[in-house]
């Protein structure tokens, strides 16, 4: 017999079976369950149609940019060539090496979140794709992680740039801010993100590109978000 704490049984009180719910409404009650002693992540999960009517299946990465950010804290690492160290330094990085940066890498001696790349470096840091990409941190210029403009990158990261990717059953996923954020932040966000989903479904996928919806906490429990 599962035995569920007190908290829980208190948060499942709040669980709804109405399915009028506005999304200010649900995004209320989201908060209202996050009552972690933690700033708990609030987040959008949906299905996307991924049969396209030409053949294949549609692979979805790229990157948004919240309106208000997402509330969460990276760790950015800059590597580029030695004539643009102090660019990176004055850019806000936390992190930032050439040479030296790779052999720490190799050596498996890194501590960051993000890590972006220009493209002359490119061609060193390809070998060491076997230890970064299972951390998912090897750049990408779809992910604008590989640029020339170091300073935009770390600043579009540090202010909330979130990743989107599909899986094979065409879940997604991603945060669009935390409990301490307002009710209103967190629609507006959560409203561009949906927006910007729709805005990425091609001609050649007929009908509905977004199946469903559904939000929740980082401990708490999920609400369907109506999609028409």
């Amino acid at each position: 017999m599962n035995n569920r704490s007190k908290r829980y049984k208190e948060i499942n009180k709040n669980k709804s079976t109405d399915k009028k719910l506005e999304i200010k409404e649900i995004v209320d009650l989201v908060k209202k369950n996050a009552s972690a002693k933690f700033d708990e992540s609030i987040d959008v999960s949906m299905r996307i149609n991924l049969k396209q009517s030409k053949g294949g299946d549609l692979s979805l990465r790229t990157v948004a940019n919240l309106p208000n950010g997402s509330g969460k804290k990276n760790k950015v690492a800059v590597l580029c060539e030695t004539g643009k160290v102090d660019e990176a330094k004055k850019s806000g990085a936390d992190v930032v090496g050439s040479d030296d940066l790779l052999e720490k890498i190799s050596a498996g001696k890194f501590d960051f979140t993000k890590l972006i790349c220009t493209p002359s470096m490119m061609a060193k840091i390809g070998k060491l794709g076997k230890i970064l990409g299972p951390k998912g941190l090897m750049p990408n210029p779809k992910l604008g992680t590989v640029t020339s403009d170091i300073s935009k990158a770390v600043k579009d990261i540090k202010n909330g740039l979130v990743e989107i990717r599909n899986d094979k059953d065409g879940n997604l996923g991603s945060t669009i801010g935390r409990k301490s954020f307002t009710s209103e932040k967190l629609v507006e966000n959560y409203n561009y993100f949906v927006d910007f989903i729709k805005k990425e479904k091609p001609d050649t996928i007929k009908g509905d590109f977004i199946k469903n919806i559904f939000i929740t906490s980082t401990m708490g429990i999920s609400y369907k978000v109506k999609t028409k």
